[in-house]
């Protein structure tokens, strides 16, 4: 192995390393040093009160700045504005682009409906579909007629088949992006359109457009200075199926969309996630995304914080975008789903030795910078794999093991009382995402009963339940791979719409 190559394995071994040493250190002490994990763990768990407050306080505020710009006009805004630093609203077109592999023709064609839904002129987007040769030729048939249906709808319908087995790639959603990415620049570049002018949006198969979401990415990328050193990032809802989805599934979903809320509001740590949008000529200038990662819309931001040397960011957009619930028409497939999906997600961790070597080899990123970032991404992987398990099932272990006479001293006597005000307000935080997903909801249908409703409220119950399963398992899982060099290849998650068993 080269030095580059040490290192690399190096950086993938640490973060499993630390959440292994972790949880076994906290069992072990448990047992011969009851006392030592005490303070430990009400450490912990005075650090997750003032977090979770700090959360719940970074949700309620993301949640009213959404709800006060839903009412935004954003197309005026566009045309009302001047200055030597903003672009004309008419010079920009937006490329959306859907890589797919077996989705069928009714999911792709919700999300291209709401492109033509959307406030914004049509004759200004270019849609590409990019399907995967080793979808089969079904696939690629169900494309042809999408573009016969749409084509006259916008400024160009292009249909793309991404060749299977390219040297360097690997079955990826990157690599399939990338070759659609590729194409699109074909057909900018033969219209003499300036790449600049053009704003890439990479959207998943399933991936619905807020009616203002094309007007308010344009006033957003034609009024920063810093147009091309930015990407955009609305809030991903998981509403297209939700009234027939599991209520397992509910939840897990609803938490992560409310994730995505608070991460708006801590744009020092914000990264891309899921469908975002960025410039055209960005996008080509770093070399588009990676071929051979699983965790492309977070590694393109990377990418980029690296080619600039550090000087790029994400702006938040309060708009939504409305994807699917990981659901199956049975509770135990459901549950083997989300876990999948999520551990798809913690694979995200994958980014950490690849920003790693990175900063070895760029030298122009300020020091401080570098330990920061560097330091924020590995605590959120070390904290989503930890943190369940230790409130969870290391807790209790001090007052096990530590016997009677420890149950009669101070940390004895404080442990219990100090997860009881974590319950306290992990409760409060609980009733806010009851109240807060219920306005998020779309409008029932009308084969759904009116009693369902009460059921998206109460299903936040399962909530406590579900901690272990999706704070930390599939972190645990997506470490330990990476950590023995067992890598992971792309999963892609089924999509079910409609005929799921209520409950």
């Amino acid at each position: 192995m080269t030095r580059n190559e040490k290192l690399r394995r190096f950086f993938e071994i640490v973060p499993g390393f630390m959440t292994w040493s972790t949880i076994l250190g906290l069992i072990v002490f448990s047992i011969f040093k009851p006392l030592w994990v005490a303070v430990f763990i009400i450490c912990f768990d005075l650090y997750w009160v003032i977090r979770v407050g700090y959360f719940t306080t970074l949700l309620v505020f993301a949640y009213r700045r959404l709800n006060a710009q839903k009412k935004t006009d954003w197309l005026k805004k566009c045309r009302s504005l001047e200055g030597p630093e903003v672009l004309n609203y008419n010079s920009i077109y937006h490329a959306i682009l859907f890589p797919a592999y077996k989705e069928g023709p009714e999911i792709l064609a919700a999300s291209i409906n709401a492109l033509i839904d959307s406030n914004y002129d049509k004759k200004k987007m270019i849609v590409a579909l990019t399907i995967e040769a080793r979808a089969g030729d079904v696939y690629w048939d169900n494309a042809k007629e999408l573009q016969k249906r749409f084509k006259d709808k916008f400024f160009e319908f292009i249909i793309t088949r991404h060749p299977d087995g390219l040297d360097g790639e690997a079955k990826t959603k990157g690599a399939n992006a990338t070759w659609g990415a590729m194409v699109i620049r074909e057909f900018v570049d033969s219209r003499k359109i300036d790449h600049e002018h053009v704003v890439m949006s990479c959207f998943d198969a399933d991936t619905c457009a807020e009616r203002e979401y094309f007007a308010c990415l344009t006033y957003h990328y034609i009024t920063n200075p810093k147009r091309t050193r930015s990407s955009y990032q609305p809030i991903p809802v998981y509403n297209n199926n939700i009234w027939y989805a599991r209520s397992i599934a509910r939840v897990i979903e609803l938490g992560s969309s409310f994730m995505q809320m608070i991460e708006t509001m801590r744009l020092e740590k914000f990264v891309t996630f899921s469908s975002h949008s960025m410039s055209f000529k960005t996008l080509v200038d770093v070399g588009y995304w990676p071929v051979d990662m699983i965790s492309d819309d977070s590694v393109i931001y990377w990418k980029c914080f690296l080619y600039f040397d550090g000087d790029y960011s994400v702006m938040p957009m309060y708009v939504t975008v409305s994807l699917d619930v990981a659901t199956e028409k049975a509770i135990i497939p459901t549950i083997i789903k989300q876990y999948k999906q999520k551990r798809r997600w913690a694979w995200g961790v994958e980014n950490f030795p690849y920003l790693m070597m990175g900063f070895i080899n760029n030298k122009k990123i300020p020091l401080f910078k570098k330990i920061r970032r560097g330091f924020h991404l590995f605590e959120s992987h070390y904290t989503w794999a930890v943190w369940a398990i230790i409130v969870t099932f290391i807790a209790p272990l001090p007052l096990i093991f530590g016997g009677g006479i420890f149950r009669q001293t101070t940390m004895g006597y404080s442990l219990p009382s100090v997860a009881a005000a974590l319950f306290r307000i992990t409760t409060i935080t609980l009733f806010i995402c009851m109240f807060m997903s219920i306005k998020l909801l779309p409008p029932r249908p009308k084969d759904v009963k009116r009693q369902k409703k009460l059921v998206m409220f109460t299903q936040w119950l399962l909530a406590p339940f579900l901690a272990a399963f999706v704070g930390s398992a599939p972190a645990i899982d997506a470490q330990t791979r990476l950590m023995l060099g067992k890598y992971m290849h792309f999963h892609v998650t089924e999509k079910i719409r409609h005929g799921v068993t209520s409950n």
